[in-house]
């Protein structure tokens, strides 16, 4: 991809992310978000942009490359363009554990690593299940445990709530529907540390998803052991989209949406089109997230929503053409 496509990247994101900042009940302008994050401006500046948006802002950017780079890896690895990070039940998991939580009134700090647990374990599970089947390495079968594991967590997530009170229900609801209203400071350090973690991990494997995009036969005969390959990137991927799930909830679509995107800006390699769609990804999530905050005010839209408003047309346009 070219070096101008990559700036323009680049350029779109720190838009986003400033807009997103100076936006909201009390608009401020680039040189007051500037003075914020300095803590030159005034009392009130300082705490709106250092306390309330800023954090946020950078959580949906973690919570957006996250998903980006898991769904680029996924898509090129399952040879599959309507891949989700999601299509090993992560999100279901995610839910399962959250949902617990409220439904056991842990306190609101435990209710991310519930999810975060809830993920893994489906994770751990759609493996197993895949492993059982003896298709370990089939993208089919892998998807299709996902499938299995995603309608277990909803039936789950259905007696978990039963017989809980209403303002329990509400609270799980809202964390399933995707929100990064509540970002703080340390959330956005640990999910920096395992955003990065991930994607790096996902860059490493990117010549071993270009070979396997060819098909299987393909990548065996140039040496790539398939089998042991696409685990390792179901892995990956699915530990990233855990972890973002983890810190903002469900946020859809977004995994599926800006892999395209990235192909469509010039990104042919994986490890371009992981980078490309991990960086539109932040964009596209910072720029979703404000308009959950200003569509409806003095009301929230829950994030999850606004992503899939833009992400569902475009599955169907998809979908059509591969029909």
């Amino acid at each position: 991809m070219r070096l101008s496509r990559w700036a323009l990247i680049v350029v779109v994101l720190l838009v986003a992310a400033v807009v997103g900042v100076a936006y909201g009940t009390l608009r401020l302008t680039p040189l007051e978000v500037l003075h914020g994050a300095l803590g030159t401006g005034s009392a009130t500046q300082v705490v709106v942009v250092r306390q309330l948006r800023l954090p946020r802002v950078l959580l949906a950017a973690l919570v957006g490359a996250g998903l980006g780079a898991s769904g680029a890896a996924l898509q090129g690895a399952t040879r599959n363009g309507l891949a989700e990070p999601y299509l090993l039940g992560v999100s279901g998991g995610a839910a399962v554990g959250a949902v617990i939580a409220v439904a056991l009134h842990a306190p609101a700090a435990v209710v991310p690593l519930a999810g975060l647990v809830g993920a893994l374990a489906a994770v751990a599970l759609s493996l197993v299940v895949a492993r059982a089947s003896g298709g370990q390495g089939d993208a089919r079968v892998v998807l299709m445990a996902g499938v299995v594991v995603g309608a277990f967590a909803n039936a789950a997530i259905m007696v978990a709530l039963a017989g809980v009170d209403a303002n329990a229900v509400r609270g799980a609801l809202w964390w399933m529907m995707g929100s990064a209203a509540d970002a703080t400071w340390g959330q956005v350090r640990a999910l920096a540390v395992y955003v990065a973690i991930g994607v790096g991990a996902l860059l490493a494997l990117a010549r071993a998803i270009d070979l396997l995009a060819l098909g299987e036969d393909a990548a065996a005969g140039m040496g790539v052991d398939v089998a042991r390959v696409t685990l390792a990137v179901y892995v990956a991927g699915a530990l990233l989209a855990a972890g973002t799930v983890a810190a903002a909830g469900l946020v859809g679509f977004v995994g599926l949406l800006v892999p395209h995107l990235a192909r469509m800006a010039g990104a042919r390699t994986h490890r371009s089109i992981i980078g490309a769609a991990a960086l539109g990804g932040a964009a596209l999530t910072v720029l979703a997230d404000l308009v959950a905050r200003v569509a409806h005010p003095p009301a929230e839209l829950p994030l999850g929503a606004v992503t899939a408003i833009l992400g569902v047309p475009f599955f169907l346009s998809r979908l059509r053409r591969l029909t």
